[in-house]
């Protein structure tokens, strides 16, 4: 039986940036998911997995000795070899996964026009060919339109090695993995179950921890009370003793008078050794409070700067054909996006989905306020990105890092980085900078191909309600459904428009802020 295990596992992109801190789990065949926070580390410990880089402490071992594990990172720019060994593969296994996955040899002559889906779906049947004993994924499902996530899922389930499946897609998740390994703060911990399972059990862990510091301030402010009624009572005493010296003379000896300043004195003393024990208990109370920090990645509330549109048409285009390369992808496009539009641009992988938005954004107005995310930030892109940030003033840096925190990742973070650590952004966190970014500068449309892809789960979910609340243009690629009945109203499909099913109210209520044009300041 192959067996992976990860011992006293480190890695530190600086003495400043420790990223992960004494891993250690064993793995055995079957899925294994791979979840947390953006920047988290997830795709960094599967690089240590596969071999790929060499932690700082720590070390990995595949057993037995000569096991072969196989790597999928996030994107695919190029075919590896194992790509056009399995293309002219026709063999039970290499025919059988060609089938499953719908794979045809001829797509490979047209690799630069491949969707990012169509080549995932190569990219994942090559490793698979090659029978490995330990299967690494990295985000297997990004860019898959339904029919495609199902096929893979079908090709998946047939895997018979250990599989360990980064991933933010929660049918992946609960389908896939029958433990879940769970990267926070540095530290990686394993839950038995299914994604739904493991998250309960750490939030019923997180939500014990709160409940553990409530009671602990409750009774640290208990104590306080306690403190200050003790305080009262010995500065009454002290007074009590104060007026009864000064209303009797020094030989003021009888009995009467002698016993009120004894019972002033022992009152007064009495007070004060209170006092002293009540202010230890304090201590000792606010020792007793657990530990507990803000966890950065939970973010909030994701409030933007909003003006409207001053052309009612923000987008049109009417042409014969759009071409991606020297391919024809659409024919006979007419398309016309209004400045209040919301609208969901559908279709299957290699459709002309991003070809029709680069379509749009190639037509529009110069000076039109457009954030555009695409699907994929390279590496000049991201590095580009940080350079932006740090060269804005103050004030509105401040307000690009407040979006960037509410998306749920860590600005101190961000910032500690060095100008050569740009590249060490995870993709999600690269994505929630070029929103942060965007969002700043009053866009009067927003221009999404696949937003979700890379962000974690709790940020999908944070994205899903500020853009129902978002009151200016939306133009959305997703093959996210639940994503997209909540964010878009219209969905145009091979260029016809038909209406969304279930589209939910729009409003400004949302956790967007809409403001006015008096209150933006500047693009």
């Amino acid at each position: 039986m192959t067996v992976l295990e990860a011992r006293g596992v480190g890695v530190a992109w600086s003495a400043s940036m420790p990223v992960l801190k004494d891993v250690s789990f064993v793995l055995t065949p079957g899925f294994h998911g791979l979840v947390g926070a953006n920047g988290a580390g997830k795709t960094t410990l599967l690089r240590v997995l596969a071999g790929g880089l060499v932690p700082h402490e720590g070390a990995v071992h595949a057993r037995p000795d000569g096991a072969t594990i196989a790597y999928c990172p996030q994107t695919v720019d190029v075919p590896g070899d194992d790509v056009f060994e399995l293309a002219s593969a026709y063999d039970g296994l290499a025919a059988e996964l060609k089938g499953r996955l719908a794979l045809d040899e001829g797509e490979l002559e047209r690799w630069p026009t491949l969707s990012p889906g169509e080549r995932k779906r190569w990219q994942i049947g090559a490793a698979l060919a090659r029978e490995p004993d330990v299967l690494l994924l990295d985000e297997p499902t990004n860019h898959l339109d339904s029919t495609a996530r199902e096929r893979l899922l079908g090709a998946l389930a047939r895997f018979r090695g250990i599989g360990v499946v980064v991933s933010h897609d929660r049918a992946v998740l609960e389908r896939l993995p029958r433990s879940i390994l769970r990267v926070h703060d540095g530290n990686v911990t394993v839950h038995a179950g299914r994604y739904s399972d493991a998250h309960a059990a750490w939030e019923d862990e997180r939500h014990g921890q709160e409940q553990a510091h409530a009671r602990a301030k409750a009774a640290v402010r208990a104590v306080e009370r306690r403190l200050d009624a003790a305080r009262r009572t010995q500065a009454a005493a002290s007074r009590s003793l104060s007026a009864g010296s000064r209303l009797k003379g020094k030989r003021d000896n009888d009995a009467r008078s002698m016993g009120s300043k004894v019972v002033a004195g022992w009152a007064d003393a009495h007070a004060g050794r209170t006092v002293q024990v009540v202010r230890e208990q304090l201590d000792r109370a606010r020792a007793d409070v657990p530990a507990i920090e803000r966890d950065r990645t939970v973010g909030g509330a994701v409030f933007a700067t909003y003006e409207r549109a001053p052309h009612p048409i923000l987008f049109h285009i009417d042409a014969p054909e759009v071409r991606a390369g020297e391919r024809v992808v659409l024919s006979d496009v007419r398309v016309t996006i209004g400045r209040d539009e919301r609208i969901r641009i559908a279709g299957d992988n290699g459709a002309g989905k991003s070809t029709l938005l680069t379509a749009l954004l190639a037509a529009r107005r110069r000076d039109d306020r457009v954030l555009y995310l695409p699907q994929e930030l390279t590496r000049e892109a991201i590095d580009s990105l940080v350079s932006e940030l740090r060269s804005l003033p103050e004030d509105a840096r401040g307000r690009v890092l407040s979006v960037f925190s509410a998306l749920g990742s860590d600005p101190e973070r961000l910032l500690a980085r060095r100008a050569t650590e740009a590249a060490a952004l995870s993709p999600g966190e690269a994505r929630k900078l070029a929103l942060a970014l965007g969002l700043g500068r009053h866009a009067w449309a927003l221009v999404l191909d696949e937003p979700t892809n890379h962000l974690d789960l709790p940020t999908i979910e944070r994205l899903e309600r500020a853009l129902e609340g978002y009151p200016g243009c939306v133009v959305l690629v997703t093959h996210d459904d639940a994503f997209a009945r909540a964010t878009t109203t219209r969905t145009l499909q091979n260029g016809r428009g038909t209406r969304a099913a279930s589209p939910r109210p729009r409003g400004g209520c949302g956790p967007f802020a809409a403001r006015t044009p008096e209150e933006a300041r500047g693009w």
